[in-house]
């Protein structure tokens, strides 16, 4: 669903790039919040040590399947959006943050989404996925039990909206600054009907994947904060929850168990861009395909960067499409784990040193003295 140069005219591209500038601004501070932990403990295992370290690689992750388009029928694809993913793995700021750092990655490395489109893309494809889906998630974990199953079902419809709604956004961004003179009901019939079959694809990647991370590490999903599994004691022949315990579990196990779990990513991520892609679909995407049914594309734009070296995800002068293509996919993974992961660490480190200067205040230290 990467809209290219040209869709979207020049007035309406730069109001949704400030738009998006003011989306990201206020998701750096919140994801501060959700980076830092809401604990005032400093202890190890808070959630700030538990998040950070897997927001650059949910950016990583969702750059890989990205790249596994997915047949939806009648010669159309689709592909994970990611938001709704992001949104529940680490928090809803840091997960439009997540899916703007795979934006911008693919838009300058990749030649993939237009650069004056990059508002666009980032209100369609992080913002509104991410609002939408977690609102959704959110409501629903709410009436349902506080379950592993019930996050996970949650998490299935919470994807499933979300794309769809990021389909309506475009389109109305489209009747506001669309470059072609066509029949808008057709345009959005056709972008809501073929991104409701993608909403299932994206559902399914979605659930699998939170209901993976749930079930190993229940703490490292943001969406599943305070969902404990209880332990079960046979009382008198029947099963009944033992009493709850506040004891931590040892630092150097949690820090063993999150470490596995992001090489574990890391490995998936890898395997996934570096050699499943090969076998992705090459049908065009719902944007793509609608695109080209209705005139949409007639005043398309080349990427400014079409001649970069990776452009359409292949290595310039490697001949062989299986290594061009994998070792495009590897290196896209590399590069957006080490760039979200600094984003993440940086906007982490400036929410601890704000925290320290704060606690150094209320203590009277003697900085704020004058010793």
């Amino acid at each position: 669903m990467h809209a290219p140069d040209g869709f979207i005219n020049a007035p309406v591209s730069a109001a949704a790039g400030l738009a998006a500038a003011g989306a990201i601004a206020v998701s750096l501070r919140g994801a501060r919040r959700e980076l830092g932990g809401t604990s005032r403990s400093s202890a190890a295992g808070s959630g700030g040590e538990r998040t950070a370290p897997l927001a650059g690689l949910v950016a990583a992750f969702i750059f890989a399947v990205q790249m596994l388009n997915f047949p939806v029928g009648a010669g159309t694809s689709g592909h994970l959006l990611g938001g709704a993913l992001a949104a529940i793995l680490v928090g809803p700021y840091t997960g439009v943050l997540c899916v703007s750092v795979v934006l911008l990655m693919q838009a300058v490395l990749f030649a993939d989404g237009g650069l004056t489109a990059l508002g666009v893309n980032i209100t369609t494809m992080a913002i509104t996925t991410t609002i939408v889906a977690y609102a959704l998630f959110r409501g629903l974990v709410k009436v349902l039990p506080r379950t592993r199953r019930s996050v996970t079902a949650a998490a299935f419809v919470a994807a499933l909206v979300s794309v769809p709604a990021s389909a309506v956004v475009f389109t109305l961004l489209y009747a506001v600054g669309g470059t072609t003179d066509v029949s808008l009901g057709k345009v959005a019939t056709a972008m809501v009907g073929v991104h409701v079959l993608i909403g299932v694809g994206e559902a399914v990647i979605t659930a699998l994947t939170v209901g993976a991370v749930v079930a190993v590490r229940p703490d490292l999903v943001h969406g599943a904060r305070g969902l404990r599994q209880r332990l079960k004691l046979r009382v008198n022949g029947e099963l009944v929850d033992a009493p709850a315990t506040s004891e931590p579990e040892p630092v150097p196990v949690a820090a063993r168990s999150r470490r596995t779990v992001w090489i574990t990513g890391l490995v998936t991520s890898l395997v996934l861009a570096g050699f499943v892609s090969f076998y992705a679909s090459a049908n065009p995407d719902g944007l793509e395909k609608v695109a080209t049914d209705h005139g949409i594309d007639q005043k398309a734009e080349e990427h400014a960067l079409a001649d970069s070296p990776l452009a359409d995800y292949g290595v310039e002068d490697v001949d062989d499409a299986r290594l061009s293509g994998g070792l495009a996919g590897v290196i896209g993974v590399g590069v957006t784990v080490v760039a979200g992961s600094g984003v993440f660490w940086v906007v982490r480190r400036r929410r601890t040193d704000d925290r320290r200067t704060a606690a150094e205040a209320d203590s009277g230290s003697p900085t704020d003295v004058g010793v």
